[in-house]
């Protein structure tokens, strides 16, 4: 390994949250810290608050009391960039404003050793902006930590287009070192996680503009359906609607306004009103003290079906639940495993039950066929969302309900849209992710290891695409292509390719 040894010295530049839970990461590793802050006093607040937190870490038995006394005589706030001097890496972890950034870098490149390593931390700014101006932009590189940095352990390493190897080499083993998990990546806009994870957000919201269901039943159907930790609307009023929204803005425009990643009107509504979530009190939810929060649109218990017929095969995830329904004592009659264009489930009643296929339930080509949603574990799966066409019958829905309410599932009904929440959201996580990975973003390996430790995603894409079928994926996305003008569900030739393969290997 070619990490730091902990005899040098690390300086962090920035002392807000992410800047202290940078510095507490290197101190906690051994290394003497420097902090520093333009604003006078606040580097010294930063180690008070830092030292503060060591006395919680000591009290839960994570350290001990000598550790932390031989940690806080090793933190040192520093009133002049000078004093950083003898830093063998300082980390930036100032306002994502490009300029800053760059005067930054050019300044201690006049104060620091030839061998020091520069880092930004920026989450969504390119690497090879930040080091533009420099004399030397080989030895500055990105070390993307996740905010709380002492907790979460993803950091994403990026090259500029400069970066020496070398460089980056040793901010990856020395972020190893400090027990991290380091990923590499290509200086692209938003890196793996910002950039991957754009849909998650996109799609919710897209959805909520479309009026399929409001911000509860969409954020319901997302964590109790697919297994994602927190809801879309959620979690954008805990991470800050403003920071969120901006992030969304930065890459849609170093992606030249390319409509995949096209920020939402009714976000920017939000932030606009200054309902930036949690910390003003006020997002889509409210936080105030004895707010009620909105409950997601659940159906009603609904009677059980006798029996139910199924033709054809049910794709991905969703083949289990002919298991699920003969556990729940419903028999399962006139079973044809081929034949079908499509798997479908049929209702005593005639309707048809099937996956959404990124075509509206609304066809004239497939009436009467009741969509469900993805759910990427549907015996583990709480929640499912249906959408049913326009002329269905009130005893169809109720049969369909009452099926998957007798699975142990609660039902949301939503409106009728081409991919429906989950399918939708998933597929086009998957869609950037393999055409990151095509693009040399990053390897298969580490975009899943990105989304699964930076924003705690139920799995990565790229096991996603396993299970559910690159084919089934480019189908769907293909279909909400031709349902919704403008290039958004504009498949990637990656995945055309992925689809290809599959097929020939078959």
């Amino acid at each position: 390994m070619t990490a730091l040894g902990t005899s040098s010295t690390v300086a962090v530049v920035g002392t807000g949250t992410m800047g202290q839970g940078i510095a507490q990461v290197a101190l906690v590793a051994g290394h003497r810290v420097l902090l520093y802050d333009t604003a006078p006093g606040r580097a010294a607040q930063a180690a008070e608050a830092i030292g503060s937190r060591l006395d919680r870490l000591v009290e839960k038995g994570r350290i001990s009391a000598d550790a932390r006394d031989a940690a806080r005589a090793r933190l040192s706030p520093a009133t002049t960039l000078a004093e950083l001097a003898d830093a063998a890496l300082v980390i930036e972890a100032i306002l994502e404003q490009l300029p800053a950034k760059q005067e930054l870098f050019t300044a201690l490149e006049d104060i620091v050793t030839a061998d020091c390593l520069l880092a930004t931390n920026t989450s969504s700014l390119s690497v090879t902006a930040v080091a533009g101006r420099l004399r030397h932009p080989g030895r500055c590189v990105g070390l993307h930590f996740f905010n709380p940095a002492p907790l979460l352990p993803l950091v994403e390493v990026i090259s500029g287009f400069a970066t020496d190897e070398a460089a980056a080499t040793t901010a990856y083993d020395t972020a190893a070192a400090w027990g991290k998990q380091p990923v590499r990546c290509a200086d692209t806009p938003g890196f793996i996680v910002n950039r991957i994870a754009r849909p998650f957000y996109a799609e919710a919201l897209r959805a909520y503009e479309e009026r399929v269901a409001d911000p509860a039943t969409i954020d319901a159907v997302l964590r109790e359906g697919a297994g994602f930790k927190m809801g879309p609307f959620e979690l954008t009023d805990l991470i800050g609607q403003d920071v969120n929204e901006a992030v969304t803005h930065s890459v849609w425009q170093a992606f030249f306004q390319d409509p995949k990643f096209t920020p939402s009107l009714a976000q920017r509504r939000l932030v606009e009103s200054g309902l930036h979530g949690r910390k003003a009190g006020r997002g889509w939810f409210d936080y105030s003290e004895g707010a009620h929060r909105p409950e997601p649109r659940t159906a009603e218990p609904c009677p059980v079906p006798a029996s139910v017929g199924l033709h054809g095969k049910l794709s991905g995830p969703a083949a289990v639940l002919r298991e699920l329904i003969e556990e729940a004592g419903i028999k399962v009659t006139g079973v044809r495993t081929t034949g079908a264009a499509e798997g479908f489930i049929r209702l005593p009643g005639g309707a048809r039950l099937a996956l959404t296929n990124g075509c509206p339930a609304t066809t004239p080509a497939q009436e009467n066929c009741i969509r469900f949603d993805l759910s990427l574990d549907y015996r583990a799966a709480t929640r499912i969302a249906l959408a049913a066409p326009a002329a269905v019958s009130e005893e169809d829905l109720a049969e369909a309900v009452g099926l998957f309410q007798a699975l142990g599932k609660q039902v949301s009904v939503i409106e009728d849209v081409p991919g429906m929440i989950v399918a939708r959201t998933v597929a086009m996580i998957i869609d950037f992710a393999l055409d990151a990975a095509a693009r040399g973003v990053a390897t298969p390996e580490d975009i899943d290891t990105a989304m699964r430790l930076g924003v705690n995603y139920p799995g990565g894409p790229m096991e996603w695409v396993e299970r559910l079928g690159a084919r089934w994926v480019w189908d769907l996305l293909d279909s909400m292509h031709h349902q919704n003008a403008g290039g958004r569900y504009v498949p990637s030739w990656a995945l055309r390719r992925r689809a290809d393969l599959e097929e020939l290997v078959l």
